[in-house]
């Protein structure tokens, strides 16, 4: 055995190891109580097919000791956020749901954010993020928290509209904040009869002064709160539950989460992964990512089918509750046949995802006689008769785009309509950069052309003492990928393959990020010099702007800057045009 003398040597103590594959990438990231029991189990005796295909491409290990398995979990979750391995458990794609927060901070505020890294009180998860957004508005409407991101010098115009209690000129005592919060949080829970009251007597007040305008305001403001309850599936007796099910079936393993929030079902979620490890360490370890990698919040409860739980789970998440009879129990048998009844479609939905990605760019790579073709860099130019030329490109790993990987490059050299010259400076440009910073190369990279712009990239490579293979997309008259060029010949593939629909959906993102960077150049270009025109407008909130120029939320965003009511419609109406 190849590992044998490095087993016979490893210590009977907690720990966490870390498995490589022959190109020294962390594919597997474990904890153990022991770690020379848990290594060894690795490769002796016989294992299941999963295990096995892990074991098989293990080529060496390393290990770290902790004081306790504690350790050893939290040790554990910072290398799985650090490397990514291929075989563990990833919640990376899971769509993230949306909730409230009510921030901790000196003075809070009210939010909408898939974002759980923050500090406060969250309410959710909401099934409907429209909903979520106008809850938020209503209740920035209600209650006079802060708005603005950073205080500004002067109260701006929710002071004078009564929105904002304007920390930024005066004290604002914690009193006052926790009464706010406190008021909140009940309507959040479903309590607001009592503000409905408020808003009845208001709304009669100004009725009866004929203010009919402003008692239209605290109507709508009574039709909104009423409709706040989300229409729900499923009603238990448990106030706040994250409720946990699985099934097992062909080395998968299928889990659903069911959300309870004020006693109604608000969301469920559902996963699927390959075993890999006994099917209990993998529920578990879903349950670990779950809240301590996605940072979903800890409910009141948590219920789950009996399994053997670890200790330090148990320590960590003291909520944990395995029901073997009554409503609890029945909640969580509910859980695990929605987990049975979803597993088909899943595994359909997974044998698609890798046969497009993993397997395709496998499949890729043997097409074009390369040992892997797991990392693509692929580029894309973008101009107006030469004119403000832009490139871009874009990253893929195991056939899936990693976006923050992407780059994006403002042509210097090139003044004309060369697309062979753009070509060749980009590629010099990042290629120079990662050998520089001793960064690792991609395993093939993809241009937008057939001979020309192959060659042109290949000659770059070569003055630079970098050999990457260079594959090119020939494109027919819709520019759309045609046949490949590689290695000085054209290979024509099937347009229904699934390393056809990779290079597809690689080639016509690419196409995206550049045209998207070319008009968001040309975008800001305009902007800058109609915001000169804006009176009252400096630098520094000028600057701000442009940063949030393609930003998804623009408009929110824009909220969050200290600008009057005309500069922001100023604002607004030109990003619109």
């Amino acid at each position: 055995m190849k590992f044998k003398d490095k087993l016979d040597n490893l210590p009977k103590t907690p720990g966490c190891y870390l498995m490589k594959n022959k190109f020294n990438d962390v594919i597997y990231v474990g904890k153990a109580k022991n770690l020379y029991n848990r290594l060894r189990s690795y490769f002796t005796g016989s294992h299941d097919s999963k295990t096995t295909k892990l074991v098989s491409v293990i080529e060496d290990f390393e290990y770290i000791i902790t004081a306790n398995e504690t350790e050893a979990f939290v040790l554990e979750l910072n290398l799985i956020k650090k490397y990514n391995p291929k075989y563990n458990i990833s919640l990376t794609d899971d769509k993230r749901y949306p909730y409230i927060l009510l921030t901790e901070e000196k003075h809070p505020r009210i939010l909408y954010t898939r974002d759980l890294n923050k500090k406060g009180k969250y309410f959710g998860p909401y099934p409907n993020a429209k909903s979520a957004r106008e809850t938020v508005n209503l209740l920035n409407k209600l209650y006079p928290l802060r708005k603005c991101y950073f205080l500004p010098k002067k109260p701006c115009l929710y002071y004078h509209l009564g929105q904002c209690l304007a920390p930024c000129i005066k004290e604002v005592k914690e009193e006052v904040y926790l009464d706010l919060k406190q008021k909140i949080a009940k309507i959040l829970n479903g309590n607001i009869k009592n503000e409905i009251n408020i808003l009845k007597e208001k709304m009669d007040f100004f009725s009866e002064k004929l203010e009919y305008e402003k008692a239209l305001e605290y109507k709508n403001m009574i039709n909104d709160l009423e409709t706040l309850t989300v229409k729900q599936n499923m009603e238990s007796n448990i106030l706040n539950a994250d409720i946990f099910g699985f099934y097992l079936s062909n080395g998968y393993i299928s889990i659903q989460v069911f959300h309870v929030r004020n006693y109604k079902m608000v969301e469920r979620n559902g996963f699927l992964f390959e075993v890999f490890d006994n099917y209990e360490n993998t529920f578990l370890e879903f349950i670990e990512k779950f809240y301590f990698v996605n940072n979903n919040p800890i409910p009141q409860i948590v219920l789950m089918p009996e399994v053997d739980l670890k200790e330090y789970l148990s320590d960590i998440i003291n909520k944990i509750i395995m029901p073997k009879r009554g409503k609890k129990r029945e909640l969580v048998k509910l859980v695990s046949n929605n987990a049975k009844d979803r597993l088909e479609l899943l595994l359909r939905k997974k044998e698609q995802e890798y046969n497009r990605t993993i397997k395709a760019s496998a499949d890729l790579a043997k097409l074009l006689n390369l040992e892997k073709a797991s990392v693509i860099e692929a580029f894309d130019n973008s101009n107006i008769l030469g004119t403000n030329a832009v490139s871009a490109m874009v990253y893929f790993k195991d056939g899936k785009p990693i976006k923050q990987n992407y780059r994006k490059y403002k042509v210097k050299t090139v003044k004309t309509a060369n697309d062979i010259a753009t070509m060749q400076e980009v590629i010099k440009r990042r290629f120079q950069m990662l050998k520089k910073e001793n960064m690792n190369f991609p395993d093939l990279i993809i241009v937008d052309g057939a001979k020309a712009q192959v060659n042109a990239s290949l000659k770059v490579l070569q003055e630079l003492k970098i050999k990457i293979p260079v594959l090119g997309l020939v494109k027919n008259y819709k520019h759309k990928t045609d046949a490949l060029y590689f290695d000085d010949k054209e290979i024509k593939i099937s347009k229904r393959s699934d390393v056809f629909f990779l290079l597809e959906k690689i080639q016509e993102e690419v196409h995206r990020f550049a045209i998207s960077y070319f008009r968001k150049t040309q975008r800001t270009n305009m902007l800058v010099s109609k915001l000169d025109e804006i009176v009252g407008l400096g630098p520094v909130k000028k600057k701000a702007i442009l940063k949030l120029i393609g930003e998804e939320d623009f408009i929110e965003k824009i909220n969050d800057l200290y600008l009057t009511d005309i500069q922001k419609e100023e604002v607004i109406r030109l990003y619109e045009e």
